[in-house]
């Protein structure tokens, strides 16, 4: 079972703002066995799309030293309900970054309209890593080497 959320990351500035993309379809692993009559996007998955885009940046931006985990989110707003089939673009932004920890928002859109957005979020820096694997999956991931 995989648990990525984005398809792929289209543009990434170091410290500032990451954009990727993902399509939401009918055969995601999370509708196996739920909304049989009515499947719907559960509001936790745009949350977690948008958490993994942008706790990729904060690695990226620490050129591969720490790993990040998202701790707090708060002002989350999910707008309407989506159902499969649909193409979202995932905007993410470092607002303002530590030693310990890192400051963040994101939004999703989708036919030029705000479907999600997450206001605050707050990841933990994790230091006791392993940078070459980090390297690696982010390629794998993203498909954008780093060196």
């Amino acid at each position: 079972m995989r648990f990525l959320y984005y398809d792929k990351i289209d543009y990434i500035e170091t410290n500032k703002k990451i954009v990727g993309t993902k399509t939401f379809s009918l055969s995601e692993e999370f509708f196996r066995g739920h909304f049989k009559k009515q499947p719907l996007i559960p509001s936790v998955i745009y949350i977690e799309t948008m958490a993994q885009l942008l706790g990729w940046l904060i690695i990226y931006s620490n050129d591969f030293r720490l790993s990040s985990i998202m701790t707090l989110i708060e002002d989350v707003n999910v707008y309407g309900d989506l159902r499969p089939g649909f193409k979202a673009e995932i905007h993410g932004e470092i607002i303002k970054s530590s030693k310990k920890d890192t400051l963040g928002k994101a939004w999703m859109i989708s036919e030029g309209r705000e479907i999600a957005q997450l206001n605050r979020i707050i990841y933990g820096h994790f230091h006791n890593v392993d940078s070459q694997k980090l390297k690696d999956w982010f390629y794998y991931y993203s498909g954008i080497k780093v060196t």
